[in-house]
């Protein structure tokens, strides 16, 4: 290739650069800003109010609880989820839901494995066949238990949600009724649980989850802001879900879960709070100081967890967008932004990635003398350097939060594990970009659920 040409596209790839260079230190800039604030809120909760955790207290048993599992082929992990929480939670009134499908029989066996002969488990066999949407699904189960209550003449407090590979907490239950006493919802905190046989992808789950759900949420609470629900550990007054039920039936729905919705769970979550509703993150630890949490396995593949990634994304960024809308309150509008920054944040990592290659190609041109190294703006300098000392700060906190629950070395872990989350934001930002674009020419909603082979409890009880 002659050299000039060859000038002439280096010359090229040099303003590519600085073109991207431009974009990324902008919104990296504006990120940075944004989880300083959330930082600022939460170390002044942590030094001038009330602690954010507090020891579980002892209660009475809660008044009836409803609890709804969806399963759709789970027939390897929902035997050990009903067998795990009938034994933790004694509560008579208690009373656990599982919708099902008549062609999972697997499921359906398994279940009925795991509860044994306990009388509080109440399997829902689906009208039609599966797969539905889970949103679909809970509302079957929905139905069930109105059918109930208006044989048995009574009415549940309250109704939790969880999936069918959790692991409860035993006081979770006590801990939500006693929520759900003075607010409409209530969410516990989620704990993805370390797997050696995937430290990278299922691992980057577990750092993410304990700064979420150590520091991010904690500051929604203390301001005021409507909570999302996770989809597990998480409590509804019943006389309030009842009434979404209603609305929805009257728009033409069939119950309180938005069975076109691919994240139902974080809808519903911020549907409470409309209408004066009060939702509540609720952080305590037991007797033992293990936090009163719901812990389960993540997806452990590149490929499970970019497409569970991609429905979070398309679901609770583009969906939620188009279903929700925007809130009138400023906090409300920050934490909105912050949820939908999904896609934004896919093309800004992309865009960071892209000029970290073309530098390399164009260093190793300023060796053999081919380009002359570009100046770099005042302005620049100053946002390159905030973008660092950013860096540095995400990275501390990162460890700090997940040392907190996992340990020093799970700590250590989340750095390098930053980058595996950032591959797999790009990754999931694209491929929900595509599954909107589609949903928008009037593809079907399908539930994409994540396959779940193996359960905590088991190896706990191995251990």
């Amino acid at each position: 290739m002659p050299e000039d040409v060859l000038r002439t596209m280096l010359s090229i790839v040099q303003l590519l650069e600085q073109e991207l260079l431009y974009f990324a230190a902008f919104w990296f800039v504006l990120g940075a800003l944004d989880e300083f604030a959330v930082d600022c809120v939460w170390l002044f909760l942590r030094l001038f109010r009330k602690q954010a955790e507090k020891p579980c207290a002892a209660r009475p048993d809660p008044r009836a609880i409803a609890v709804f599992i969806a399963a759709w082929k789970e027939s390897q992990v929902i035997g050990h989820t009903i067998g795990h929480a009938l034994r933790v939670w004694p509560q008579r009134d208690l009373r656990l839901y599982v919708g099902c499908y008549g062609n999972d029989p697997a499921t359906v066996a398994a279940a009925m494995a795991g509860a044994g002969d306990d009388p509080r488990l109440r399997i829902v066999i689906h009208d039609r066949p599966g797969p539905t949407t889970k949103a679909d699904c809970l509302n079957r189960v929905y139905r069930a238990m109105c059918a109930d209550e208006a044989r048995e003449r009574r009415r549940f407090a309250g109704v939790v949600m969880h999936d069918a590979e959790d692991m409860v907490h035993p006081d979770a239950i006590a801990v939500i009724a006693a929520g759900l006493a003075d607010a409409d919802f209530v969410q516990l905190p989620v704990l993805p649980e370390p797997q050696p046989s995937s430290p990278w992808i299922a691992g980057h789950y577990s750092d993410e989850f304990a700064e979420a759900h150590g520091k991010t949420l904690v500051v929604r609470d203390a301001l005021g802001a409507p909570i999302p629900a996770a989809g597990v550990g998480c409590g509804f007054g019943r006389q309030r879900l009842g009434s979404l039920a209603t609305a929805r039936e009257a728009e033409g729905g069939n119950g309180p879960f938005a069975s076109e919705c691919l994240t139902e769970d974080y809808e519903l979550g911020l549907l409470f709070s409309h209408g004066g509703g009060r939702s509540r993150f609720l952080r305590e630890r037991d007797a033992d100081g293990r936090l009163v949490a719901t812990r389960a396995y993540f997806p452990a593949t590149l490929e499970t967890a970019v497409r569970q990634k991609t429905r979070w994304i398309h679901g609770i960024a583009l969906q939620g967008w188009d279903r929700l809308g925007w809130s009138r309150r400023p906090v409300d509008v920050w934490m909105r932004l912050r949820d939908r920054r999904g896609p934004l944040m896919a093309v800004v990592l992309a865009a960071a990635y892209a000029w970290l290659c073309l530098t390399g190609v164009l260093f190793v041109a300023k060796l053999a003398g081919l380009v002359v190294p570009a100046r770099t703006s005042p302005g620049l300098q100053i946002m390159l350097w905030v973008c660092l000392a950013s860096m540095l700060w995400r990275i501390a906190m990162r460890l700090a939060f997940t040392a907190r629950e996992y340990g020093l070395a799970e700590g250590l872990r989340s750095i390098p594990r930053m980058f595996v989350a950032n591959i797999i934001a790009i990754m999931a930002g694209r491929r929900a970009l595509v599954s909107y674009m589609r949903t928008l020419r009037g593809a079907a909603v399908v539930w994409d659920k994540t396959e779940h082979s193996h359960h905590p409890a088991t190896l706990q009880a191995a251990a």
